[in-house]
This record gives structure tokens, C-alpha cells and sequence, in this order.
């Protein structure tokens, strides 16, 4: 086997029993995601935007740092990160974010689920 597919049926083995075992439903789903990066994103973590999204004001090549985690209440349908922004900070996409090299493998690893669950078109539900 190709160490690509390898390391993709390890993520699909990760992402099927670590992540969303349990979850039935969306909102458990989105929940399970929720815990799963909290737990495992170390902040706080330089990253880069490598996508334009309508609801955010990052432009592709900003460079920012994630600080946390919003309330779980913001991350019911997409997962959101907490960028240095402001007095509190800002919520963005995670989807719109890629890290930078200098992280923890925990925190790419992490990040890399995320970006590799929506690039397979999985959702909740």
C-alpha cells in the first residue's frame, strides 16, 4: 500500500473511532469535532489563510494566531478557531486556515483531520 493511502486509512480509522464513534446525529457530531480539537490543538499556533471565505476577513497569505477555541455554540455547524483580534478575538473557519510547520504534530495532525473530513465531502448528520 502507498504510504499516502496509508496514512489516509489511518485518519479514516482515527476519525471513525476516536473522533465521531459515538455520535449520532449532527449535533453530537459537531460536538465530538469540538472536543476532539480542543483537546488536541496546542495554542497558541501561527497560521496562515489559504482560502476567502464571505464570513471572515482573512485574505489568502494572512498570517495569524489562533489563541482558542470559541464557544461550542459557534461551532454547532463548521469548526471555528479564535484568532488574536481585537480585546477577544475573532472567530474563523479552521477550514480557511493552514498551520505552520513549527506546531506541534498533534496540532497538524489535528488540523489535517478537519481539512481532510470536509475534502471528502463528509458533514454532519
Amino acid at each position: 500500500m502507498a504510504k499516502q493511502r496509508m496514512q489516509e486509512a489511518q485518519r479514516e480509522q482515527r476519525i471513525d473511532m476516536e473522533i465521531v464513534v459515538d455520535a449520532y446525529g449532527a449535533q453530537e457530531q459537531a460536538m465530538s469535532w469540538y472536543y476532539y480539537l480542543e483537546e488536541n490543538l496546542e495554542f497558541p499556533f501561527a497560521a496562515k489563510c489559504i482560502a476567502v471565505r464571505a464570513i471572515s476577513p482573512l485574505e489568502i497569505g494572512d498570517e495569524v494566531e489562533v489563541i482558542g477555541m470559541p464557544p461550542e455554540a459557534e461551532c454547532e455547524h463548521e469548526m471555528f478557531v479564535s484568532i488574536a483580534q481585537g480585546r477577544k478575538g475573532l472567530a474563523v473557519p479552521l477550514s480557511q486556515l493552514e498551520v505552520a510547520k513549527s506546531v506541534s504534530n498533534e496540532t497538524l495532525q489535528a488540523v489535517e483531520d478537519w481539512h481532510y473530513w470536509l475534502a471528502q465531502g463528509y458533514e454532519f448528520g
